[in-house]
């Protein structure tokens, strides 16, 4: 059988726990048409390059599907009726990947940077670093301005 990459977007105001119910009924229509659905990996809540249907934000999902065409053209059917879901792409690929999809690492490497920042942050203090409020960086003596009185005055309109 054929093996498909299958990402979709969910409205922003559906709960984590409907997105999980959307993709139960959408692995139920796979395997009811003789597929199966071999990994699921929820990406969050992420933001969008522009608005789709008066949205800024989705539930990303990524289904890898091992099914006839027939059960992907009745899953993407579905979802074109549902309001909740704002779109969807199927790529067919020669194998699917067994390990974490890329989305998957980053989120791991950003929660490692995060945990790190945090006990940095803890060990310097509040507002230990160089810029930004309360930093200890100093800018330095700026000079003196020099007489503002030498410069012409300037006239917006009317007479000069």
């Amino acid at each position: 059988m054929p093996l498909y990459e299958h990402v979709f977007l969910a409205r922003q105001d559906v709960t984590s726990q409907q997105v999980e119910t959307m993709i139960e009924t959408y692995k139920g229509v796979i395997e009811a048409n003789g597929g199966t659905v071999e990994k699921i990996e929820m990406w969050g809540v992420k933001s969008l390059a522009y608005r789709i249907k008066k949205n800024r934000k989705a539930h990303f999902t990524l289904l890898n599907i091992d099914a006839p065409p027939a059960a992907l053209t009745e899953m993407e059917r579905q979802m074109q009726i549902s309001e909740d879901v704002l779109r969807f792409m199927t790529v067919r690929v020669e194998a699917l990947e067994a390990e974490p999809s890329a989305m998957m690492q980053k989120r791991d490497r950003d929660d490692r940077k995060d945990r790190e920042r945090g006990r940095r942050r803890d060990d310097e203090g509040f507002g230990g670093g160089g810029g930004g409020f309360g930093g200890d960086r100093d800018r330095g003596d700026r000079g003196d301005r020099g007489d503002r009185g030498d410069r012409p005055e300037r006239s917006f309109g009317g007479e000069a």
